[in-house]
């Protein structure tokens, strides 16, 4: 090569991706691949329901070092709220009125556990979240909280 005759420069095409899918994502079984699976429907989705925009993850679980849960509890976390939120209150046609959409995921495995695999706390949030007029549904899979989603953003409560 000599300053004067440069190499030619050949444009690489991009490499083709994978399309990640809900399937994927819940393929390991956890907790956390089917939320992950329902937030990525819930993507895909954002056209024909806009309001899916606003739903959010409540990060009130998991392991955490001491100080990184002392920051999370100081910050306001509190144990027992569900992990999936629609702020999205609606009126159905028996004049039922939901003031938001709140889901606890559970894996699968836990179906059959004592109160489904819920805490103490997550049972009385629950509860209390349903008095104050919120409509609550557990899940197990993203297939079944897709499901609540779809029927909630429908009306179909």
């Amino acid at each position: 090569m000599t300053w004067g005759n440069p190499p030619k420069l050949e444009p690489t095409k991009p490499k083709q991706s994978k399309k990640i899918t809900p399937e994927a994502l819940a393929a390991s079984g956890t907790e956390d691949g089917h939320q992950m699976a329902l937030f990525c429907k819930a993507a895909e989705n954002v056209g024909k329901y806009p309001s899916l925009k606003w739903l959010h993850a409540i990060p009130n679980g998991g392991d955490r070092n001491v100080i990184e849960a002392g920051k999370l509890v100081a910050a306001g976390t509190r144990s027992g709220i569900w992990d999936v939120f629609l702020p999205m209150p609606i009126q159905t046609e028996w004049a039922k009125q939901y003031a938001g959409l709140y889901i606890e995921m559970k894996k699968p495995s836990r179906r059959n556990h004592k109160d489904g695999g819920l805490s103490k706390e997550q049972l009385e949030f629950g509860a209390y979240a349903k008095k104050m007029g919120y409509y609550c549904a557990v899940c197990y899979t993203w297939e079944e909280a897709w499901a609540i989603l779809v029927k909630y953003l429908e009306i179909k409560v």
